[in-house]
């Protein structure tokens, strides 16, 4: 059973009973992300994010890793361009002390300077892992080329320079700013009952002040961009995206079903022709990044120096393909089903029924059941997929990234044409 609960100072709080488990899965949800950060404070989320953890006015960061242990616990956190989440599942009879102890790190992290100077190195060693993960690097690369200017363009982790920088005060200053009641949703999935868990939350998160939010985000332009980075690798690694369907989008299951049959599994054309057919690449996919207000299709690609053109003219091909309707109702049906197995199969963990349920609070202000997405994904059509292909490849709407030993050829005017 769904149930939902505002507060008097904007927060947010939604529960799911899923009495036939054992467990209960509980996320601190703050709907800001490393877009909301200005260039100095690119970073600053991410950073946040991981000195919560670090120690509280009753806890150390001993303390609270100790605990999580001792109730056999699963807790972590994450940050992405627009959210940042503390979550944790324990079995039912620890509910009450998972929830304080997320309550505590959350609500009362002491933000040290030493634990401040000790976790800059842990994030600046991230940041050079990524420098030193060509098919992960050439992801951030594409990134900064396709939303260039603008805060969706830079890594989550941030960089070098700004990490270097923060303080104590920096933090303190961010976390007061952003981390505002208005912005939080709490969710919890599994054996419990909301009146009981608003119980547990309500005291200090109801107290906290009411603040007037002055974030406005401001959606991103996109200009058609074509960069080679020079890197001696074995590889050249390539990234393709066209601007593409938004998170709030009502054509947005029609590019997944699209997504999925050109990229998104085995049996899609990207990697039956590429790698199959081909054997161009080890290493082939689509995939979708989409937020409140813009979004991309991308294509990956890791190929040999000598073949890195051909593969890019095959990928353009393949999208021209569907432009034209070179669809099979079969392959349609197939995405289709594809789709609909991964959102069951989903079902069976209260980790992604809770995230389901704060990210759709987050984005829509509301529940939305897996049947009404699972219905909406039945009723695309090879039609609707058609159109929506012609709404978004087309002229001089593709850019490319390219990282590693580039054959030395020019890319032909035109090649990126859709």
């Amino acid at each position: 059973m769904y149930k939902k609960t505002i507060f008097d100072n904007g927060l947010r709080v939604v529960t799911e009973s899923v009495p036939h488990v054992k467990s209960v899965s509980v996320g601190i949800w703050v709907n800001i992300g490393s877009r909301d950060e200005k260039d100095s404070e690119a970073g600053l989320s991410h950073f946040l994010e991981h000195m919560l953890f670090k120690g509280t006015s009753t806890r150390s960061a001993l303390d609270i890793a100790k605990e999580f242990d001792q109730v056999g616990g699963l807790a972590n956190a994450f940050t992405s361009k627009e959210c940042t989440c503390f979550h944790a599942r324990v079995m039912t009879e620890h509910l009450t002390r998972v929830t304080d102890l997320l309550t505590d790190i959350f609500l009362h992290s002491t933000l040290e300077s030493e634990d401040i100077d000790r976790e800059r190195q842990v994030i600046l060693q991230e940041i050079n892992m990524i420098e030193d993960t060509p098919d992960e690097q050439v992801h951030v690369l594409f990134n900064q080329n396709f939303w260039t200017g603008t805060p969706l363009g830079r890594s989550v982790l941030g960089m070098a320079e700004t990490v270097a920088g923060f303080d104590r005060e920096d933090l303190a200053r961010y976390l007061k700013r952003r981390y505002l009641p208005s912005k939080i949703v709490i969710a919890a999935v599994g054996d419990l009952e909301h009146e009981n868990f608003l119980n547990l939350i309500r005291p200090l998160f109801e107290a906290l002040p009411e603040a007037e939010d002055s974030l406005v985000r401001i959606a991103p332009e996109v200009r058609e961009t074509t960069a080679i980075s020079y890197k001696d690798l074995e590889q050249v690694h390539l990234c393709l995206g066209t601007p593409f369907t938004t998170a709030v989008d009502e054509k947005r299951y029609i590019g997944a079903v699209l997504n999925t049959l050109l990229g998104g599994n085995m049996s899609s054309r990207l990697f039956q022709e590429v790698r199959e057919n081909r054997g161009l690449a080890y290493s082939i996919y689509s995939f979708i990044s989409n937020y409140a207000d813009a979004g991309l299709l991308g294509i990956y690609a890791g190929v040999g120096p000598e073949r890195a053109l051909e593969a890019i003219e095959l990928i353009v091909a393949e999208l021209k393909k569907i432009k034209r309707e070179d669809l099979k109702d079969s392959e349609v049906k197939s995405a289709k089903e594809y789709l609909k197995g991964g959102i069951v199969l989903s079902l069976d963990s209260i980790d992604n029924l809770m995230i389901h349920l704060a990210k759709n609070e987050i984005t829509f202000k509301k529940r939305v059941t897996y049947e009404s997405i699972l219905s909406a994904v039945d009723e695309v059509t090879p039609s609707q997929i058609v159109e929506l292909a012609n709404r978004y490849f087309n002229e001089d709407s593709l850019s490319l990234t390219a990282l590693g030993p580039w054959p030395g050829e020019d890319i032909q005017e035109g090649s990126l044409k859709l």
